[in-house]
């Protein structure tokens, strides 16, 4: 069997690197807030180009985090799209606002732009684009909106670490970017970690207290804040890891290429010229999805799908469940998820077609 990631070769191509990070790590005696978390921000921002980085506990609290240092929270409303990981909204209820969903475009599932002008209203406060699979949203037309409106704009990079915009790293347009290096994400951690990217240092400033109980210095809380804080050793990890992530990106970009030049009977989901994608994801579009998936594990690979429900119809959303977002439940019913990681082999990579191209509904 292809498994969909395989965590352990990951780290046996890294095992030097890794176990040195976590022997320093433990050298030190020093496990919260300290230097390997400092000297983590300070690459990761410079990797990005970003001015700041904040590391934090999670890229769910990364959201709630970036809405609370802009003052947004109970009573306003946050735009999404229908199309995301539910951590994106978790974020979003934690920061105590409402999330309000619209459609995606159906030929790459991104939140659609157009659809967005008409959920705002005067408690709209925020947008949080998703740049979905490792491909970039179209953030000059969110941006035009946002300016309009006078919104924040808080960019879900949780899948796409390395990904551009127009040559600009995501993270680095909007008024923040939130990053999630949970272990299956392109820079991952052995563990739950996030980060947070700006460019104001009055956001930076507040960010470092709001991850740290609202303490501005010792003993001294001027925020209402929450405990999220980058462990060491997560940073420490990251940092064995960073260098490597233009490599690994570009192992996912040739692997995204044999796939495109090989398969057949499926579609694939749009590719945007205004940006790269580092495809944290290869989605294609199969129907009959169900039989699909079982003949894939009957020939010994594994796929997922990301995501199946549309947000508006999550039993835990509460908001819009009687709206009809037709290209989001279109969409949701016919991706599918194949293995994309750096390891995977030549020969893997010729299985997964093969079985794939001798498929017959």
């Amino acid at each position: 069997m292809i498994p969909f990631n395989n965590f352990k070769s990951h780290y046996i191509d890294l095992k030097p690197n890794i176990d040195n990070a976590i022997a320093r790590v433990m050298d030190s005696g020093w496990y919260v807030l300290g230097k390997e978390v400092e000297a983590f921000e300070n690459e990761f921002a410079q990797y990005l180009n970003a001015k700041y980085c904040i590391g934090v506990a999670s890229g769910t609290e990364a959201i709630t985090l970036a809405l609370m240092a802009n003052d947004i929270g109970q009573g306003d409303e946050v735009i999404t799209t229908n199309v995301t990981a539910f951590p994106t909204i978790t974020g979003i209820v934690q920061a105590g606002a409402k999330p309000v969903v619209v459609d995606v475009f159906k030929e790459d599932g991104l939140i659609d732009f157009t659809k967005i002008a008409s959920k705002i209203n005067e408690n709209t406060k925020a947008m949080v684009p998703v740049h979905l699979y490792g491909q970039s949203c179209d953030m000059d037309q969110i941006l035009k909106i946002a300016r309009q409106h006078n919104l924040y704009v808080i960019e879900d990079c949780a899948q796409a670490t390395g990904a551009t915009y127009k040559n600009k790293k995501c993270g680095t347009i909007g008024d923040c970017g939130t990053f999630s290096f949970y272990p299956t994400k392109n820079l991952g951690a052995y563990g739950d970690g996030g980060a947070i990217t700006t460019n104001s240092e009055a956001i930076y400033n507040k960010l470092l207290a709001l991850r740290n109980y609202g303490q501005t210095e010792r003993y001294h809380h001027d925020f209402n804040g929450i405990n999220s804080r980058l462990d060491e050793l997560q940073a420490a990890i990251l940092r064995a890891k960073l260098p490597f992530l233009d490599h690994w990106n570009k192992k996912r970009e040739q692997i995204a290429f044999y796939y495109k030049s090989h398969l057949k009977r499926v579609e694939f989901i749009r590719e945007n010229k205004y940006g790269k994608s580092v495809y944290h994801l290869f989605v294609i579009k199969v129907e009959n999805r169900v039989h699909f998936l079982e003949y894939l594990k009957d020939n010994g690979v594994s796929a997922l799908i990301h995501y199946p429900i549309p947000i508006h119809k999550q039993n835990a959303f509460l908001y819009q469940k009687d709206e009809m977002l037709k290209e989001s439940e279109g969409f949701t019913g016919h991706i599918l998820s194949l293995p994309i990681y750096p390891e995977l082999s030549e020969k893997d990579l010729q299985k997964i077609v093969t079985v794939i191209n001798n498929y017959e509904s």
